[in-house]
């Protein structure tokens, strides 16, 4: 039987007074990668942040359970304790840390002591992954860096932490071909093990082409309306969402 890591029942959700998800049902199991669609302004994003627990969003209803575990109303700190991790639009730029201290908290955070020279070794082979420069490790987390060199700082910290439940939100958002290939690469690196889980949430399929896509969901106006696999992320590439908009 397969594992559940995530398993999300009618949940709703609202930032003051506007009700932005309704009603969501999700379910992914250890090692599968689903892809979230749907048109701009269909609370895609919002359903990444409520998932990762961010303040800003209230729960209205329903249940969200992460490997078994009742997590609707847990902080953002303590999700990711437990193993999930959400990588933005726009990641923060954190003057005074740097990047390999950031990752090497988080990993204590999670794990206890952490190895350093482990650490060093492990940090250097996922960096040659996605071809950054090792100088990368002593600047600022993403301070001065480019759109591209804040994305792969993510996926960096997802190689290093292997989160159980990986949220991508527009990891290839503004990327030249280059970037997204070793974007994908690295993702593709995450995931062959098939020890985590993914919810890729983009506009594109470029990121998915080295990757086996277990479902597609649409979401259209804070509702799910459509669900399939590779081959509808695929088609909405195609031909957009038009036929699921009065879904």
């Amino acid at each position: 039987m397969a594992e559940q890591v995530l398993n999300v029942t009618g949940l709703a959700a609202r930032v003051e007074d506007k009700q932005l998800l309704h009603g969501v049902d999700l379910t992914i199991n250890k090692g599968e990668t689903h892809v979230l669609m749907g048109p701009n302004g269909a609370g895609k994003s919002t359903l990444g942040y409520v998932l990762m627990g961010a303040p800003k969003y209230t729960v209205t209803g329903g249940q969200i359970l992460f490997k078994g575990e009742d997590i609707t109303h847990e902080s953002t700190d303590k999700r990711a304790k437990a193993g999930m991790f959400l990588s933005f639009q726009e990641p923060l730029e954190v003057p005074g840390l740097t990047l390999e201290g950031f990752i090497r908290s988080a990993l204590q955070q999670k794990a206890g002591h952490v190895r350093y020279y482990d650490f060093k070794k492990e940090l250097a082979r996922c960096m040659d992954i996605l071809q950054m420069d090792h100088s990368y490790a002593d600047r600022d987390l993403n301070v001065g860096f480019s759109g591209g060199e804040k994305k792969k700082a993510e996926i960096l910290q997802l190689l290093m932490l292997r989160p159980a439940l990986a949220i991508l939100d527009e990891t290839d958002s503004g990327l030249d071909v280059d970037a997204v290939r070793t974007v994908s690469r690295g993702v593709e690196e995450y995931q062959k093990d098939k020890q985590g889980a993914l919810l890729i949430i983009t506009h594109s399929t470029k990121i998915l082409e080295a990757l086996q896509v277990d479902a597609t969901h649409v979401l259209v106006d804070g509702k799910l309306v459509a669900a399939g696999d590779g081959s509808l992320a695929e088609e909405i590439n195609e031909n957009g969402f038009e036929r699921f908009l009065n879904a």
